[in-house]
């Protein structure tokens, strides 16, 4: 049951509020105390600015007012884990280029290690991305010439006595990546995932020394996984650690924030010919993300030659208006929204068993982005769930029904955006849902719901055996708002139109079943879901009731779902998920999008350049 349990969430950072009282407490405990150990050795203004699966991030303040970083290791990890924070800071120490954070110190404080280093400005390129949307050209390529920079950088370290010594990142990608809008200038932080190279870029070993020829230490890798979503093949699967790693980080990194999307794995759809860049760069983008290794390999080549050149490249911005291929409402935000993304019916989109090669790796992202969750699947999937994750980063509330049927997909689907300002930015990730959606050839239904994790309920008991007893006042919120005129009744949408679903193995007592039947004859949007740990339930949920005439008959169904969860019994997950009417919009399949190029200028275009090109 705990297997199935891990499939609950879309593999981002849970919300405090999707926490247990006693979890979220210990968090809570935590981070004061990381913070009051700062305060004591001296600094000011701390702040917590990221975590992971590996530790915390703080910001703070010298006395002399300088901006520094202090990266915390878990303390509940195994010490060999916790170790790698310190392996972290002594390689990042031996590297000195203006992208890349100086590390100051690395002291310790009790058992608690920290790693102390300078801020980069800015905010990091997936929150950046996120806002902004899909960014423009130019501004990927000023951003590509400046990861051209960063790798030639990596690969040219030595040792010091002459010999080759590459360093290999080993994690690039948008959140690793800090960028200063004002000066457009990036950095490279979180050095977690780095290692010394063990093969140059042509596949030779590194090492002249015959005895370490010889050694088991060349026969297996050094690597760390880094980012599922962003690094590549070799990198997966194991290979000897590389140059060519990061190059596939950088590309995947490119075309992410290209598309506006969340991982690499959407290339073969929404191809990085069809994203409006120059065609040398769109091309050569492409043929970087091949599934041909030796094309990767000449791209990659290619990139670090040509880039000088081609960041030169004039690229006009066409700011073209897209409009949403499915509704999406937006309002002002009225309240705090943490979107929490409940999916279901995700196992039809696998097309394999599990890769046993990868089973045995331990490795917490791996365990967190992986094996629970996209294994198996083809790259097109995992593209589309992925996106559907990436509309929980915004502040929204609604759900999405889509149904693969012969020759065509049908999307039900109710978005509610709370903050104006991101319109631009949801509509372009709605649309590479919508995109990718018609991209898979198969059929199926696969259902999301997005919920405020602020309106969860949470309830515990002392041992698996007792039952869970609400308390007098709890109440499982909701909101009145009319329906729009002219709407028919009919066309409601079904809590249970589809049937039971496959990936849900929570059985929820008869007395709460007729109690949800009857609230599904009654017009009105959102979800309830039921998440059963073994002393902990959590009420997930989401309602807009859109008949005020019918809100006394609502509240009280309500109140009876609440009445019978005494009666829960088992664990897992079972959730309900209404739509405000059945009005589905259909699509037909596609191969991939069209071509679409940036507007040439003739003079910035040399003739010779692309004629040349080996990756036509």
């Amino acid at each position: 049951m705990e297997h199935n349990l891990k499939h609950f969430y879309i593999p981002e950072e849970q919300s405090i509020y999707l926490l247990s009282h006693q979890d979220a407490a210990k968090l809570k405990a935590w981070i004061k105390l990381c913070m009051r150990q700062l305060e004591r050795l001296g600094y000011q203004e701390i702040e917590l600015i990221g975590k992971g699966a590996f530790g915390f991030v703080f910001a703070g303040r010298t006395p002399a007012g300088n901006e520094l970083v202090f990266k915390f290791s878990r303390i509940n990890l195994p010490q060999h884990v916790q170790d790698k924070l310190e392996e972290e800071a002594y390689l990042q120490s031996l590297l000195d280029h203006p992208q890349i954070p100086r590390v100051i110190d690395f002291v310790r404080v009790g058992k608690q290690a920290i790693l102390v280093m300078t801020r980069a400005p800015g905010l990091d390129l997936d929150e950046y991305g996120l806002r902004q949307g899909k960014l423009p050209p130019a501004l990927v390529l000023k951003l590509a010439a400046q990861l051209a920079d960063l790798l030639q950088y990596l690969r040219n370290q030595s040792n010091g006595g002459g010999q080759a010594r590459p360093v290999v990142h080993g994690d690039i990608k948008p959140s690793n990546l800090v960028f200063d809008p004002a000066s457009e200038t990036l950095q490279l932080i979180d050095w977690g995932s780095s290692v010394f190279a063990q093969l140059d870029s042509q596949n030779q070993f590194l090492s002249t020394n015959v005895m370490d020829l010889m050694s088991s230490d060349l026969q297996s890798t050094n690597a760390k996984l880094g980012d599922i979503y962003f690094i590549g093949d070799e990198q997966l699967n194991g290979g000897l650690s590389s140059p060519r790693f990061d190059e596939q980080g950088s590309a995947a990194t490119l075309y992410a924030l290209a598309s506006g999307q969340g991982c690499r794995y959407g290339r073969k759809v929404i191809t990085p010919q069809s994203l409006g860049l120059p065609v040398e760069f769109a091309r050569m983008l492409a043929a970087w993300m091949d599934d041909d290794p030796q094309l990767r390999r000449q791209a990659g080549d290619y990139f670090l030659q040509h880039m000088p050149r081609m960041r030169r490249i004039v690229a006009p911005h066409v700011d073209e208006t897209e409009l949403p291929l499915i509704p999406v409402w937006v309002s002002k935000r009225q309240r705090d929204i943490d979107t929490a993304v409940y999916s279901s019916r995700k196992s039809f989109l696998r097309q394999q068993h599990p890769d046993e090669t990868l089973m045995d790796i331990e490795d917490e992202q791996l365990d967190k982005y992986y094996k629970n969750y996209l294994q198996g699947m083809g790259e097109t999937e995992k593209a589309f769930v992925s996106a559907v994750s990436r509309l929980g980063r915004y502040p929204i509330v609604g759900g999405l029904a889509v149904k693969w049927v012969s020759g065509a997909v049908r999307i039900e689907s109710a978005f509610s955006l709370h903050d104006p300002d991101l319109r631009r930015s949801f509509i372009q990730s709605v649309n590479n849902v919508v995109n990718l959606a018609r991209g898979i050839y198969r059929k199926g239904t696969f259902k999301a719901v997005m919920y405020n994790a602020r309106d969860t309920l949470h309830l515990d008991r002392r041992t698996p055996e007792d039952a869970f007893v609400p308390p007098k006042l709890m109440r499982i919120p909701y909101l009145v708002t009319p329906a729009p005129q002219g709407e028919q009744e009919e066309r409601m949408h079904s809590y249970f139109e589809d049937g039971r679903d496959p990936d849900e193995h929570l059985v929820l007592p008869e007395s709460m079943m007729r109690a949800i039947e009857a609230l599904d004859e009654i017009h009105h949007t959102g979800c309830i879901i039921f998440e059963v740990l073994p002393r902990n339930l959590k009420i997930h949920n989401y309602y807009r009731l859109l008949d005020a005439s019918q809100e006394e008959a609502f509240r009280a169904l309500l109140e009876r779902i609440l009445e019978s969860v005494k009666d829960i019994t088992g664990l897992g997950i079972c959730g309900f998920m209404k739509l405000p009417y059945k009005d589905p919009r259909a699509f037909d399949h596609i191969d991939h999008l069209p071509e679409k190029y940036a507007p040439v200028r003739p003079a910035t275009v040399n003739p010779k350049s692309l004629a040349d090109h080996p990756l036509q």
